[in-house]
């Protein structure tokens, strides 16, 4: 019981400390955790990895609309399912440590979001990808503890590959823009498969497209309220609301970019599922 009123005190005096804008839930984001197995890459390697049909999929499924780029989960074909579910098997044999950073990054992410659109498959109807609670142990919650591939003979998780892969071996905050939890407040699930020829190119489009849009940013009355993405990975972001302020100028438009002199106020996040009512066109 003393041990349990240790750590509660020392939670309250963690959230005294949140800046203005700090949700609280930082406190239970993930953090980078290191895994050294995946760290093996040939930085000489011009390999490429075929990620058409993951490709194929998104450009017939996903609908490039204002507010949030959506999926008809309940109208994708069975063509498409099996075609998802193929790539994912090609991806499992990749030997990714053959390949440049640029290639594997481009993987990485192709995989966590494929994998994700997947799982919302697997579940569907669901109101947000939240309720998929797959995920083992009692104190767990969502899909994102549960072992949904293997590769190279490991069994991953997403927050495997996010923040054990991603995050720790990259240590670029852009990696936020191109991971998709399937979520309306979330960056958009983008219309086409991420290579490592346009990684770059796709994370800087990515971040501008988020920063700008009221899901990333929004200004009323003259306060800024900016995604909970900034306030749960702040370390990401140099740390600080600073850091976080001075990232989002990099990609903020000119008048957005003097209302952060503001600084900011809140934050905010819609986990509501990313699903369109009817399929594209119909």
């Amino acid at each position: 019981m003393k041990r349990i009123i240790i750590k509660s005190l020392s939670l309250f005096a963690a959230l005294a400390f949140l800046p203005a804008f700090g949700s609280g839930e930082r406190l239970f984001a993930p953090s980078v955790d290191p895994w050294p197995k995946w760290e093996a890459h040939d930085a000489a390697s011009t390999a490429v990895i075929n990620h058409g049909a993951w490709d194929g999929f998104l450009r017939r499924n996903v609908q490039d609309r204002p507010g949030a780029n959506l999926i008809a989960y309940g109208a994708v074909s069975g063509a498409d399912k099996a075609a998802l579910n193929s790539y994912l098997g090609a991806m499992a044999g990749v030997a990714i440590d053959r390949f440049n950073r640029r290639e594997q990054l481009a993987y990485w992410i192709n995989l966590y979001n494929a994998l994700t659109i997947k799982v919302v498959l697997d579940h569907y109807p669901v109101d947000s990808i939240r309720d998929i609670d797959i995920s083992p142990g009692i104190l767990s919650s969502g899909p994102w503890d549960a072992e949904v591939i293997t590769v190279a003979s490991q069994k991953l998780t997403l927050n495997d590959i996010e923040h054990r892969i991603l995050r720790p071996i990259w240590r670029d905050p852009r990696i936020h823009y191109g991971v998709n939890c399937a979520s309306i407040g979330c960056p958009d699930l983008r219309p086409a498969a991420y290579t490592g020829a346009k990684v770059d190119a796709m994370l800087d489009a990515a971040a501008r497209s988020y920063v700008n849009d009221p899901r990333g940013v929004r200004v009323r009355g003259g306060k800024v309220t900016v995604s909970r993405i900034y306030d749960w990975f702040i370390e990401d972001f140099g740390g600080r609301e600073a850091g976080v302020i001075a990232h989002l100028k990099k990609y903020a438009n000119p008048d957005l970019a003097r209302a952060l002199a503001n600084g900011l106020s809140d934050t905010a996040y819609d986990w509501s599922l990313n699903v369109a009512l009817t399929a594209s066109g119909s």
